[in-house]
C-alpha cells in the first residue's frame, strides 16, 4: 500500500503493536520484512503508520511472530482496514493534529473514564465555558482559530450523546466544579449542564470533595479510552510538549491503578448529583 499522507492516531498504533509483536520475537525488521518480500525502508513504514498494511499481511505477520490472540489479529486487521472518514476529519489543516487524534480515539473507545482535577471535562463543557478557556489559555487567539476549536469540542459530545453512546465516567474535583472561567451564569450553565447529562444517561460523574482526606493526587487528570481488546487501550494525559498517547502496557496499567485511587476518594454518583445540584444553589 502507498505511504499515507495523514498519519492518524490509528495508524500510529497499529505500527506500533506491529512493532511490538517483532520486538517479542526478538525478529529484526529486515528479517520481518523478508517475509513479506518487502524491504527494510518499507517495514519502517509500515511500523511508524507512514505505510499502510493489507488484512493479509497483517496475519502473515501476526503467523510469523507466533501471535495466536485471534481477537488482537482481528481487531489490527480493522486498524488496517477501516477506512471511516469521521467528522473531525473537516479539521484537518484548520486545527493542530491532537485535536484530531483525540477526537478518533474518542470515537473508537469501549468506554472512556477521564479524572479532572482544575477544568470541567471537554465532553461536558458548555460552548461559552469551552470558549473561555480556550481564550485564557492562548491568548490572543482570533476569532478564526478560536471558533473552529469550540465548534470541535462542542462536536466531540456526540460520543457520548449519539445514537451507540460510549459508557463515560469522569471525576471531577470540587474546584474544577466552583472555579469560574468566567462569569457567575457560565458558571451555572456549566453546572446545569453537567446535570442535564447525569439525568440523560450520557455520563456518571463523581465529584472529588475539597474536605477529603488522603487525597494527592492534584496531578491526577487523564483521560483512558478501551480498546477493542484490553491490548489496544489507550491512555491520554497532559504533559509539556502537548498531549500524550500512551499505550505502553506498563504505563496503561498505572492510569488503571491511578483511576483506582481517585476514586476511592470521590463521592459516589448519587451523593455528587446532590452536591452539583446544591453548588447551583450557591451562584
Amino acid at each position: 500500500m502507498p505511504p499515507k499522507r495523514h498519519l492518524t492516531a490509528r495508524r500510529l498504533r497499529l505500527g506500533a503493536e506491529l512493532r511490538k509483536l517483532r520486538e517479542a520475537t526478538g525478529m529484526k525488521a529486515r528479517e520481518a520484512a523478508a517475509l513479506l518480500g518487502a524491504d527494510g525502508v518499507q517495514m519502517s513504514q509500515i511500523e511508524s503508520g507512514v505505510a499502510g498494511v493489507s488484512a493479509e499481511r497483517v496475519r502473515r505477520l501476526a503467523a510469523h511472530y507466533a501471535c495466536t490472540d485471534e481477537a488482537l489479529i482481528e481487531a489490527l486487521i480493522t486498524l488496517a482496514t477501516d477506512r471511516t472518514r469521521g467528522w473531525w476529519e473537516e479539521y484537518r489543516g484548520v486545527l493542530p493534529p491532537v485535536f484530531l487524534d483525540t477526537a478518533e480515539v474518542e470515537h473508537h473507545a469501549t468506554f472512556l473514564r477521564e479524572v479532572v482535577i482544575t477544568h470541567v471535562p471537554g465532553l461536558l463543557q458548555t460552548p461559552e465555558y469551552a470558549r473561555a478557556v480556550y481564550t485564557y489559555m492562548v491568548p490572543g487567539l482570533p476569532e478564526a482559530e478560536l471558533a473552529p476549536r469550540v465548534e470541535h469540542r462542542m462536536t466531540r459530545r456526540t460520543v457520548i450523546e449519539g445514537e451507540n453512546p460510549t459508557p463515560y465516567e469522569t471525576l471531577i474535583h470540587e474546584f474544577a466544579l466552583r472555579i469560574r472561567v468566567a462569569d457567575r451564569q457560565t458558571s451555572h450553565s456549566q453546572l446545569r449542564r453537567i446535570l442535564d447529562q447525569i439525568e440523560q444517561g450520557h455520563a456518571t460523574v463523581r465529584v472529588i470533595p475539597t474536605d477529603q482526606d488522603g487525597f494527592a493526587g492534584a496531578g491526577a487528570s487523564m483521560m483512558y479510552a478501551g480498546g477493542p481488546v484490553p491490548r489496544l487501550d489507550t491512555g491520554l494525559r497532559d504533559a509539556p510538549t502537548g498531549t500524550a498517547f500512551i499505550d505502553a502496557e506498563p504505563q496503561l496499567a498505572q492510569l488503571r491503578t491511578l483511576f483506582r485511587k481517585v476514586e476511592k476518594a470521590a463521592l459516589d454518583p448519587v451523593t455528587s448529583r446532590d452536591f452539583i445540584h446544591r453548588l447551583t444553589k450557591e451562584l
